[in-house]
């Protein structure tokens, strides 16, 4: 990963250890706990905090994350069947009121840009802003306070692939196409990168026309249950509703890998509850969180229901 972290221009001093400062981040991803309460061991808590904070503006994480899944890929360890669905994230009180200032940009204090990047991270932070949902931070209201919605796809063996955050209330098949559009995993020499995976499957919430269209478009092979208010309504209309769309039972009891990855994503305390105030941080802790179970490199696993 050493390529794609950031190189000082030695105009602001020396950058502490990356190593250092990556094990203080997994620990408070890990653990939740208040960034000034991070053991001394790793260093002063303000300059994780700031690292942490610079690489969810600049993209960092994900392309961190991208390289990493390049690998596997390359290795032939991703099976490209992949679920998607989101998860509700309660919002802790200290992750509302966040100031208004944008992210640091180039040339500030620590916003050194690598030398191997061109500008295009730093011209695309607005566009950035708008999916993290910079205007009310990717908080939602709810009867029970601040929540926060992370949609994301995962593949065959329970890995998380991209991630969208987006306030709580956010309908689900909203982030359908977005969360598709986003899987891009490079290939490690010449050629175009990876975006487009051999079959989906999804819940009922994603049983609508415009899904099915686009993935119809795409020439993506799909497995979503029709909803039964859907089906009545075909039904009622009788020869000009059309015949009902596949679905396939067996392949539909692997939608369960979705789960699986959210269910590992939320062994992460601080994703499982979200403390961070601003939207794009909070994206970064969930990035952060998808990378380390990515290094675990797990052995695959019978995928066969019985």
């Amino acid at each position: 990963m050493r390529p794609f972290l950031l190189v000082s221009n030695r105009r602001c001093g020396r950058w502490r250890d990356h190593r250092q400062v990556i094990d203080g981040i997994l620990c408070r991803v890990r653990t939740g706990v208040q960034w000034r309460d991070l053991p001394e061991r790793f260093g002063p808590w303000k300059t994780v905090h700031e690292r942490h904070r610079l690489w969810s503006a600049d993209g960092t994480w994900e392309r961190l994350l991208q390289q990493v899944q390049a690998v596997a890929d390359t290795a032939g360890e991703i099976d490209w069947d992949v679920s998607v669905d989101p998860t509700i994230v309660r919002a802790h009180q200290h992750a509302a009121g966040a100031r208004t200032d944008p992210p640091p940009a180039p040339g500030s204090k620590g916003a050194e840009r690598p030398e191997h990047q061109d500008e295009t991270p730093w011209q695309s932070l607005r566009t950035r802003l708008v999916e993290v949902g910079a205007g009310g931070e990717s908080l939602g209201r709810s009867r029970g306070g601040f929540t926060t919605k992370l949609h994301l796809s995962a593949d065959g063996r329970c890995r998380p692939l991209p991630l969208i955050v987006t306030p709580g209330q956010r309908a689900d098949c909203t982030q359908f196409k977005p969360v598709l559009e986003k899987i891009r995993v490079p290939k490690p020499g010449p050629g175009r990168p990876r975006k487009k995976p051999d079959g989906v499957t999804a819940d009922k919430a994603y049983s609508n026309g415009p899904v099915r269209n686009y993935l119809r478009r795409r020439g993506i092979r799909h497995t979503i249950p029709e909803k039964a208010d859907s089906q009545a309504a075909r039904l009622r209309r009788g020869s000009r509703g059309g015949r009902p769309p596949g679905f396939d039972e067996e392949r539909y009891k692997k939608r369960n890998t979705v789960e699986r990855a959210i269910n590992k994503l939320k062994h992460a305390r601080a994703v499982a509850t979200r403390y961070d105030k601003r939207g794009y941080v909070y994206l970064g802790t969930a990035i952060a969180a998808a990378l380390a179970i990515w290094l675990r490199c797990e052995p695959p696993q019978d995928q066969t229901v019985e």
